[in-house]
């Protein structure tokens, strides 16, 4: 079930593995496979597509049961032609906050949007506990051109067992329409398919959310389901696609100059 049927704060709930992209700008359920938005994209003549992908379950880092605690994961630094992708920053407060408290950005998020800023320490604070957990990790993503803060991309509840985890990413209005999140997103799947022993991704999206859908595809997601009326926010009902990604079925775009982890 989708913890955003029960909205909390973010930080206090255990990450899941769903993606749900709003149309405009993150895509991450509760079910915490990813925040990854749809590259505002335009559909059928109305507003962009939320850059998100994920419910709420991916900004918190998942539990282990007691039955194993993975080693610490060191949280890389990597660059593409366009972005920049690092560990979050105590400095990096105010940008999250103004991120995850816009309305269009979180549409399809399964929590509703921020309303005070220690929101944003505390989702930081998460960030760093998932990565020492070794669970996950998150990076803020920053334009390469102006080091401008856009968003993040992660990859949580990296379970070592079933050698499964969840992505999910978010992005700022502004981001929109300009291909971030697949670039981010296939950055950091890269990076965990050739470092951690991965076999799956998954990641659920809002259903309404086709532009976040069509970032998953491109990075070669397969359509697996449909979770029927698995979120609640204000009231409001919604169902998510799950969406998985397997090694085998992996195919990294050629990589164009400076899309590279950092040294």
């Amino acid at each position: 079930m989708n913890p955003a049927s029960t909205p909390k704060d973010l930080e206090s709930r255990p990450a899941d593995t769903r993606v749900q992209p709003p149309m405009g700008g993150f895509a991450e359920r509760d079910g915490g496979v990813a925040a990854l938005g749809l590259e505002g994209v335009e559909l059928g003549g109305g507003p962009p597509s939320p850059l998100y992908h994920g419910r709420t379950h991916d900004v918190l880092p998942p539990t282990t049961g007691g039955i194993i605690t993975p080693a610490p994961l060191p949280t890389p630094t990597l660059s593409t032609a366009r972005l920049r992708l690092r560990p979050f920053d105590d400095a990096d407060a105010d940008d999250l906050f103004a991120l995850h408290s816009d309305p269009r950005v979180l549409r399809y998020w399964d929590a509703p949007p921020w309303n005070e800023r220690g929101r944003a320490e505390r989702f930081i604070a998460a960030c760093r506990q998932m990565a020492e957990e070794g669970t996950g990790v998150r990076l803020a993503v920053d334009r390469a051109g102006d080091t401008a803060f856009i968003g993040w991309c992660s990859l949580n509840r990296w379970n070592p067992d079933h050698r499964s985890a969840s992505l999910g990413y978010c992005f700022d209005r502004a981001a929109w329409g300009h291909g971030y999140a697949t670039e981010a997103a296939r950055a950091v799947l890269r990076w965990a398919f050739d470092t951690l022993d991965l076999n799956r991704v998954q990641a659920e999206t809002d259903t309404r959310n086709v532009a976040s859908a069509r970032v998953l595809e491109k990075l070669g997601f397969v359509r697996e389901g449909t979770l029927r009326e698995d979120c609640v926010v204000d009231g409001e009902v919604s169902s998510s696609w799950v969406y998985g990604l397997i090694r085998r079925e992996w195919r990294p775009a050629a990589e164009p100059p400076g899309d590279s982890p950092s040294r």
